[in-house]
């Protein structure tokens, strides 16, 4: 490797006027940097004074279309083996990459979503650099990004910008934009400080009894808490998804923070038994709007799609108003209000709205509910979800469900 002593002195000197170009088996080689790798091609030509500069000439082009993002490696070095190593990437710019990106993603989201996933997309280009070629990013690149996002964001904020690029590093990587392995390059953070923090049965009571100062109040706080509900997901309840003589309520869309209606998360309907206070609960909010008139209200599956329902709001702003010119659906930042007042009359310790569904989860699995069927409730897509959360509640029951498996061995192995 190097520069090899050439047979004359005059070569010697030409040759060391030109930073890149070296003497190798008795021919003339170019070296270059090409994302990130030091790149060695020989020219196969003789050592000669115009041979040395054809060669420094050619190095010349090749750094300029590198640097101007038009550099085929083929094309200069077709016999080469790297040719075929480096021409599975594309040479294309972050910005241009994610303008191409954002209309295919938002095929499959709502408008809403769109706008959060454009948001996170956007920053995160920021960080890396918009001009810089996706092609000669490193998982060090990602990493780097990591130490930026959480340098001044919540876990959960940052975690949500990871995800959401991890999705675009993935398209790059499947159109040979950028090396494999990016995207599982954007490892999110451990989230050790949100873990659940259900309400205890006395606090449950305190909010009830201190905190509620209307009947739709406290029924829609114990509904929340008997179903599991996400807080979309309540906010977008109808008088029409209520199956009383079922015993059940039909989940089927949420609400935004701009007042659109969505799909679930999971993007799939569920049905939700209900336990006798959800019962209750229902009957009280089904009465409270039985004079109200239903609306018509527009539910996006993606950007492209969406059907169009008329439903009487069970939850609504107007059963409480004074005011005549109100919204006739809470929102989840209008119930995130109203849930801060009732916890703050009630004296209990503050809590996110989303703290009513994990105590929905706890209060289950302490009473030894079928994991299974939880996570049916709750609409996640397995019980792995819920193992992965609330392993703490699950683990404080381990001794008492050993003494159960025992028990049922000894009837097991007496009865044959």
């Amino acid at each position: 490797m190097g520069r090899e002593r050439t047979a004359g002195s005059g070569l010697e000197t030409e040759l060391a006027k030109h930073k890149g170009v070296e003497l190798h088996g008795g021919y003339i080689r170019v070296v270059f940097m090409w994302r990130r790798i030091r790149c060695r091609e020989s020219l196969g030509i003789p050592v000669t004074k115009a041979n040395i500069k054809h060669a420094a000439q050619l190095r010349a082009a090749i750094l300029h279309e590198i640097k101007t993002g038009h550099f085929d490696y083929a094309r200069h070095f077709p016999d080469s083996k790297n040719a075929t190593n480096h021409c599975n990437v594309k040479d294309e710019r972050l910005a241009a990459l994610m303008d191409r990106y954002k209309p295919l993603k938002a095929v499959d989201i709502t408008p809403m979503t769109e706008e959060k996933y454009g948001y996170a997309l956007d920053i995160c280009t920021e960080l890396l650099g918009p001009d810089r070629l996706a092609g000669v990013l490193l998982p060090e690149d990602i990493q780097l990004l990591r130490t930026q996002l959480i340098a001044d964001r919540a876990p959960s904020t940052a975690n949500h910008y990871l995800a959401t690029f991890s999705g675009f590093l993935a398209w790059c990587e499947s159109n040979s934009y950028c090396r494999t392995g990016l995207s599982a390059a954007c490892i999110r953070f451990a989230m050790i400080g949100r873990e659940p923090d259900p309400l205890t049965k006395g606090e449950f009571e305190q909010l009830l009894s201190k905190g509620c100062l209307h009947l739709q109040d406290s029924a829609a706080v114990t509904l929340a808490v008997y179903t599991g509900l996400r807080p979309g997901e309540l906010c977008a309840l109808a008088v029409e998804d209520i199956d009383l003589a079922a015993g059940q309520i039909n989940i089927t869309r949420a609400i935004t923070a701009d007042g659109s209606f969505k799909v679930p998360k999971t993007g799939r309907p569920r049905s939700v038994l209900l336990m006798p206070p959800a019962v209750e609960a229902c009957k009280v909010l089904m009465g409270l709007v039985t004079a109200n008139t239903p609306r018509k209200i527009e539910v996006f599956m993606n950007r492209h799609e969406s059907r169009l329902e008329t439903v009487t709001p069970l939850l609504s702003p107007t059963t409480q108003a004074r005011k005549k010119i109100i919204n006739h659906w809470f929102v989840p930042t209008s119930w995130n209000t109203k849930w801060a007042a009732i916890q703050k009359r009630s004296g209990i310790r503050p809590r996110r709205p989303y703290q009513t569904r994990h105590t929905y989860a706890c209060w289950c699995l302490t009473a030894r509910g079928n994991l299974a069927f939880i996570a049916k409730q709750m609409g996640h897509m397995d019980f792995t979800m819920l193992v992965q959360v609330y392993a703490k509640w699950m683990d404080d029951e381990s001794p008492a469900e050993l003494e159960k498996i025992w028990s049922q061995l000894n009837t097991r192995k007496i009865n044959n």
